[in-house]
Formats: C-alpha cells, structure tokens, sequence
C-alpha cells in the first residue's frame, strides 16, 4: 500500500521543483514571495501554488491528496487529528496536471506525501482508517529520521499542545552544506557545487555532501536547457554519448530512473572505452541521487557490474 522508504529522501534538493523553477522567469523586483499555507491544517493547492508547500514540507510533512473535481478532501479529519503534526494538501488531479504527473498519478483518489522536498508515495485509494493511521505513523517516522520534526499551530493563534513547540528549532547545517543550500535557493548552481565539493575536501565520507553534489551538478547541466530540443537530439543521435547524456539527466529530473538507467546500459556495452567511462561515471551519479536502497539502483548496478566484469 506504501513506499515509505529513505531512499525517497535523498540528497539535499528536490529535483523536479528545481528543475521548474531554473526554467521560470526571473520574479520582478520586489515581486512578493510565496508564502507557505501553514495558517491551517488541511488547504488546497494547485500546480502555481505547490512551491509553498515544498517549502513548508522543510518543517513537517505534508500529505498530498488528489481527489476527482467536486470531491470533497476523505483525509482532513485523520490529518487533523494529528494536532498539526502533518498537514494535508487537497489538490484537484484533473486540474493540475503538473502536479498529477510530477506524482505519477494515473487515477484519483490517490496520496503521496513530502518530506524535506522529496516526494513519498502512500496509496491509491483511501483505504481504512486504521491503515490510513498506520501509514502515517509511517510517514511521521520516516520525516523524524530524515530531521523534519516540526508543528505547525491547529488554528490561527493557537499554540501547539503542551510539551510541544509550534517552531521547533532546527539543528544548522554545516557551513558547507548551507553555502549550498542558499546558492541552490538564488540558483546558483556552479556556487552549490563549490561548496559540496568544499565539504568533500574537509571530509570525503559524508554521504549528504555527494549525493547534494550529484543533484546539483545535474541542476547545472539541464540550467537554460530545453526539453524538446534535448529529446530531439536523442532521437536523432542515439549513439552519440552527449545527446544520450543529456536525454537521460531530463528523465532522472522528472523521475524516470528506469528509462535512464536503460539508456545509458545499453549505451554503455556498445561504447569504446574512454567512453564508458563518462558513461559509468554518470550512471554512479544517478545511483547517489536515487539511493542505494531504491530497487531501481539495485538493479541496475548489477547490470553495470555484469557489463563491467
């Protein structure tokens, strides 16, 4: 029924809500923020509107509901009761197709949910109330893990219950990690990469920093680039190693590592040497952004390693 995996949360950046956002004009000055809907529990959001819930998925998690037009939201009351602990998201499937796809949703109802800007697949349907609460027991640990452990209040101006803060305060990233952070937020990839790569020198071992460093760098290639164009050159060109290098960057920006991983094996036992290299190289970046968990990765780093030896 679920997908509650770590392995959906890795790295330091979502990819596909990056990816939108680089190709999104340039806000005028002193254009108005997004806000985050953190006034209420439960609220609707639409393909414009779904940044603030990126956003506000940093500090609890958000579950993601889509329902069918003139339908009326079946998780409010269980969202609720969690006592603002996870808010909930109400979005109009049909009428959000961005969003829909983005999710890989293909009939309504149907739940996912964010955590830190990754998102986490729970169910199709809406199943009974005690699963629907196991699932989000689930899902609360799984945010606890991954360091999302705020609250939000349960109506405006009420505080959060006793014992629980309604802004809890967040343990800071590490210098590097947050150079990164807000080079990523100004869209400023090339800045994010030297400071991943600063954090790799003081310490080769932490794992954040590469799989940041993975995302980021494919941020920058795909920065400007257009998606007809690059698919146009596939098609036209597919031995060629850039054209199928960029093609399968855009399928691992909208989450389709398997179409990806495909390309890029089979690209690889029909390459040269020098070649292969740049092809396997790529192929351990995508590994990092998906996480080495992720059945997908599991599988394909196994055809990598029958190809290699």
């Amino acid at each position: 029924m679920s997908d509650l995996s770590p392995s959906n949360l890795r790295g330091a950046v979502d990819l596909s809500g990056l990816v939108n956002r680089a190709n999104r004009p340039t806000p005028s000055p002193g254009a108005a923020p997004a806000s985050a809907p953190a006034s209420g529990l439960v609220f609707d959001s639409s393909d414009a509107e779904f940044q603030s819930v990126l956003e506000l998925s940093a500090r609890v998690p958000v579950v993601v509901e889509f329902i069918a037009p003139g339908l009326a939201s079946a998780l409010g009351p269980i969202v609720e009761s969690y006592q603002g602990r996870l808010v909930l998201a109400v979005v109009d499937g049909s009428a959000n197709p961005q969003l829909a796809q983005a999710f890989q949703v293909r009939e309504v109802p149907a739940v996912a949910a964010v955590v830190g800007g990754r998102p986490v697949n729970l169910f199709l349907g809406i199943p009974s109330d005690a699963e629907v609460r196991q699932v989000f027991d689930e899902l609360l640990q799984l945010a606890a893990e991954n360091g999302v452990t705020g609250r939000v209040p349960t109506a405006e101006g009420e505080d959060a219950p006793d014992g629980a803060e309604a802004e809890p305060v967040e343990e800071p990233l590490p210098p590097h990690h947050q150079e990164a952070y807000d080079a990523i937020e100004r869209g400023d990839y090339p800045a994010a990469i030297a400071a991943y790569r600063s954090a790799l020198a003081e310490n080769p071992r932490d794992q954040l920093a590469v799989a940041g460093l993975a995302q980021v760098s494919l941020l920058d290639r795909l920065s400007g680039a257009g998606v007809a164009e690059i698919r146009d050159a596939a098609a036209a060109r597919p031995t060629d190693v850039d054209a199928q290098l960029a093609v399968a960057d855009l399928d691992v920006s909208g989450g389709h590592l398997d179409d990806a991983f495909g390309r890029l094996l089979e690209l690889f036992a029909q390459s040269a040497a020098p070649e292969r290299d740049r092809i396997r190289a790529r192929l351990l970046d995508y590994f990092e952004i998906a996480g080495g968990d992720d059945p997908r990765v599991v599988t394909a780093r196994r055809s990598l390693a029958t190809l290699l030896y």
